[in-house]
């Protein structure tokens, strides 16, 4: 799948959800927190909050891309970027719990993607215009990762464990490290933006690499936190459908802590 436009970038992951939930595909989870930002990144540009909303359709666009590439290419034949494989290779393991997933996929398309798409949205000078624009998404993610708190809450009575036990898997912990990762992530559009193609070619695949070992680290956490990560596990639903169903409509209320603002 190919987007022109962040409406077709919405349709594109509605439907990745619509297939997840009726195959019992894990690829659902992200797919509906994806959705769930980019709807709120739309609506932040019908209501004009960003300094060029036309450019901002076109980076997510961009962004939006780099995704479905990704989600293609391992479907086709599990190629692909490094840290999109190490997140698409465990949506088999029933033994993963669901922040796992969803934390995988986020590792990969803001430490990777998000980058490469800012870069390729504003090329050259023009990247440093974009950057008020850029920062603006973080208040949109962490409205966001409010609605997945609440969601993951009722899907994972005990993930609450990881904070007793030094992993800090919660809300605040997610939300600074989204805002880490985004700055970082600004850091390299504007390497990548400054660069010539060579160049962009070996800092992608230095970014990948960096990105790939994030995920295996999340993917295959050491120390205490494993056994917390199985008992964690023991309480979550094996109904893939159905957490998929839960994740996408709970992330599509307003956040409990969040009101109606």
């Amino acid at each position: 799948m190919a987007a022109e436009n962040i409406d077709d970038v919405v349709d594109g992951l509605a439907g990745i959800v619509r297939e997840a939930i009726r195959d019992g595909d894990r690829v659902g989870y992200f797919a509906a927190l994806y959705r769930q930002v980019t709807v709120e990144v739309r609506t932040a540009i019908h209501d004009g909050l960003f300094d060029d909303g036309a450019r901002m359709d076109r980076f997510d666009t961009h962004f939006g891309n780099r995704y479905f590439d990704a989600y293609d290419a391992w479907r086709r034949d599990r190629s692909g970027p490094r840290c999109w494989r190490e997140a698409f290779g465990l949506l088999g393991d029933a033994d993963t719990v669901i922040v796992q997933h969803l934390l995988l996929g986020v590792n990969a398309h803001i430490n990777l993607d998000l980058a490469v798409a800012a870069a390729r949205t504003s090329p050259g000078p023009d990247i440093h215009a974009l950057q008020h624009d850029f920062l603006l998404i973080n208040d949109i993610l962490a409205r966001v990762v409010l609605k997945v708190q609440d969601s993951i809450g009722a899907l994972s009575p005990l993930l609450s464990l990881l904070d007793r036990i030094g992993a800090r898997t919660d809300e605040r912990v997610l939300d600074f490290s989204i805002r880490q990762s985004r700055e970082e992530a600004w850091y390299n559009a504007v390497l990548l933006a400054g660069q010539n193609e060579a160049e962009r070619e070996t800092t992608i695949e230095r970014l990948d690499i960096r990105a790939a070992v994030l995920a295996r680290l999340t993917a295959r956490p050491g120390g205490l936190v494993r056994p917390a990560l199985q008992l964690i596990r023991s309480t979550e639903s094996d109904d893939v459908p159905a957490v998929i169903t839960h994740l996408d409509k709970a992330m599509r209320r307003p956040s409990a802590r969040q009101g109606t603002d």
